[in-house]
């Protein structure tokens, strides 16, 4: 687990960062195809996880990178977009955010929504001049928070030692 400094702002609890941005989809968000262009899904995803990044620490965080985005489901004009988010990991000035997204379908809005997307991104806790500074940790509140926790652990573990195996690839 990564350790916080002794200086380090007092942690928040897990929920304390949730948030939930909800958007109708329509026309000028389709593609070629009729459905619902994945560079809309993922603006999408980047708001509300910047949302979120930015609640649990309390200023200016800006994202770093995307682990991953899963699309599972098609996106149609007219369904009702929910994109709920949450930090669940945080290092010194890092913060891993989850992101999941379901939709109502315009035409069956008694069904229960659809699972239409999940992803994982890093931001970055940064001050006025850009530069990082220190975030305060988060607090998971329950066993689906410490899981959470954990698997962002591994997720950063993999990520850190693909750029150092790729550094010495090319480091020759």
């Amino acid at each position: 687990m990564t350790e916080h400094p002794a200086t380090a702002p007092a942690g928040k609890p897990t929920s304390y960062s949730r948030v939930t941005l909800s958007r109708i989809m329509t026309a000028v968000d389709v593609n070629l195809y009729g459905t619902v262009h994945g560079g809309v899904l993922m603006k999408f995803i980047d708001d509300v996880a910047g949302a979120a990044a930015a609640r649990h620490s309390g200023g200016t965080a800006v994202t770093a990178a995307i682990d991953e985005i899963v699309f599972t489901e098609a996106v149609r004009v007219g369904d009702l977009l929910h994109a709920h988010a949450q930090v669940n990991w945080t290092g010194q000035t890092s913060m891993e955010v989850g992101v999941r997204v379901v939709a109502e379908r315009w035409d069956s809005a008694e069904d229960e929504p659809v699972r239409v997307a999940t992803a994982y991104l890093v931001f970055v806790g940064v001050d006025l001049g850009g530069a990082p500074r220190t975030v305060r940790p988060v607090l998971p509140e329950s066993p689906e928070d410490e899981r959470r926790f954990r698997e962002a652990e591994i997720r950063r573990a993999h990520r850190l030692a693909r750029r150092r195996a790729i550094q010495a690839h090319r480091a020759g």
